[in-house]
């Protein structure tokens, strides 16, 4: 704003010294708008400028009625319409042109949110990103309830937002709060709402079962409505903040454990919005729980549930990882049944296979009592192999293949191996090495080889050839039984006979 000297000087120097508007501008350090603006409609005083005709002004009429009635078209599509139009004029001028026509939104006014004590609750899930267990890249989000009334927070960390992990949130959700809210709140994800044709809409069948076990109301927000659930999503941003930003884990409980004392320490303790003087903690005590609908007598199941088929193998696969099954169960239709800690195979309602559930990938759990039983079941279906020319020339093949199954899960691979060196260093240094390999509780084919290779080099003998047998095929499927030198020992030492003496003759 000019002082009155000010303006005083300029009007004198404009009209008594004609003084220019840069000069006066410059030797009194004020704007020359502002000089203009003290001398204007004065002779002498330079013409307002008018604006320069552009490109666009012919076609404004029929942009702002376009703009009307499409108000959130972009303005690369109006371009190519009025390129069609005969407009030459390039697409960052025009943006300009669309951002000032272009009518604006009306401006949503919210009331905020409340809530009678013990009605209602707010859920969602949030995304943390993705961390690596062993090999797998595994998806961490979050999962939040809110009551609407005091603020009270539940949280806990799964490695996906599958139907299994929303229903155990909840569950585990209205244990810790020892009751349960009339109503919940939540998006139109997948877990919720399979359907939805403006207010009607079809549930997820499991989630009916699990709201009708609790007796709460199942509230979807209207599509592209988060604002009405409100409350969780500022737990949301709470949650990111206050807790994730400075937290290092190395497990998945390690991480919930971190975030249960957070909820204690920290989420509980807040000053409550509407009575400063009173805590979250406070409120949900006082006015919420008591007015929480009862837990049910038995928690509701949330494990997953689906179909599995091994056609061959012993294991079943699920979520990238393998799983053991009794031999006898191959070939049948299984339910598997998992929970975040341990998967179960079940035929018909009798559990046959209890697992650790695993996170990783390419996994293969197995219970040895499944790969004992497949021994077994081996050994029956393959019983003309107890009298196979490896077992009759080595006694102690048998308790090697027992002992080895478990790592090779192939008595295919262990009898070739076997067969192999039999021909290579005979049944005496086979069947030593494989009393030495079961002594010292080492079963595998690379021990027994090199304990083969340690006698032979400390025997100095020359490494043994294969018998090449490819032109009389016919010879290979001859078997000689082997026995003790010390036979032939005894067949020298015998008194000669009758007939020896006539042969002598």
């Amino acid at each position: 704003m000019l002082d009155a000297a000010t303006i005083a000087e300029i009007r004198r120097l404009h009209f008594a010294e004609h003084w220019r508007i840069g000069t006066i501008a410059a030797q009194l350090g004020v704007h020359p708008d502002a000089v203009r603006r003290v001398v204007g409609g004065e002779p002498g005083m330079r013409p307002p400028l008018l604006p320069r005709p552009r490109l666009i002004d012919p076609y404004l009429p029929w942009l702002r009625e376009t703009l009307e009635r499409y108000p959130r078209l972009c303005a690369t599509v109006v371009h190519r319409m009025l390129r069609e139009r005969g407009f030459r004029g390039g697409v960052s001028q025009l943006r300009r042109v669309v951002r000032e026509l272009r009518p604006a939104p009306p401006r949503r006014v919210f009331a905020r949110l409340s809530s009678l004590p013990g009605e209602a609750a707010q859920v969602d899930w949030a995304d943390f990103g993705g961390v690596l267990v062993g090999r797998a890249r595994r998806r961490l989000s979050a999962f939040l309830l809110t009551f609407v009334h005091s603020r009270a927070l539940y949280v806990e960390f799964f490695f996906d937002q599958a139907l299994a992990q929303f229903l155990r949130g909840h569950v585990a959700a209205f244990e810790h709060f020892g009751g349960v809210p009339r109503a919940v709140a939540s998006d139109n994800l997948r877990s919720v709402v399979l359907e939805r044709h403006g207010d009607q809409i079809r549930f997820h069948p499991r989630y009916l079962e699990l709201a009708g076990s609790y007796g709460f109301e199942a509230r979807p927000c209207h599509i592209r409505a988060s604002y009405e659930k409100g409350r969780v999503e500022r737990s949301v941003r709470f949650l990111r903040d206050s807790f994730f930003a400075a937290t290092a884990f190395s497990t998945l409980d390690t991480l919930n454990q971190s975030v249960r004392r957070w909820m204690a320490d920290t989420a509980d303790q807040r000053r409550w919005m509407d009575d400063g003087a009173r805590t979250v903690s406070e409120v949900f005590a006082e006015d919420e729980a008591p007015r929480l609908l009862p837990l049910p007598r038995h928690p509701f199941d949330t494990s997953h549930r689906s179909r599995v088929r091994s056609e061959k193998l012993l294991w079943v696969r699920f979520d990238r990882n393998d799983y053991s099954i009794p031999p006898t169960a191959v070939g049948k239709d299984l339910t598997l049944l998992a929970t975040d800690r341990d998967v179960r195979l079940l035929d018909g309602a009798v559990e046959i296979a209890r697992h650790r559930r695993s996170y990783d990938q390419g996994q293969r759990l197995t219970d040895p009592a499944h790969t004992r039983a497949l021994l077994a079941l081996r050994r029956g279906a393959l019983s003309s192999a107890s009298d196979s020319p490896l077992k009759l020339a080595v006694p102690r093949v048998q308790p090697f293949l027992d002992a080895a199954f478990d790592r090779y899960r192939s008595l295919a691979v262990l009898t070739t191996a076997l067969t192999r060196m039999l021909q290579l260093y005979g049944p005496v240094a086979l069947d030593a090495a494989l009393a030495e390999v079961l002594e010292r509780k080492a079963p595998s084919l690379e021990a027994v080889e090199y304990l083969l290779e340690k006698h032979r080099r400390s025997a100095h003998r020359r490494p043994p050839l294969p018998v090449d047998l490819t032109d009389k095929p016919e010879l290979a499927a001859y078997h000689v039984q082997p026995h003790p030198l010390d036979d032939y020992d005894q067949l020298a030492q015998m008194p000669p006979s009758d007939h020896d003496d006539d042969r002598s003759r």
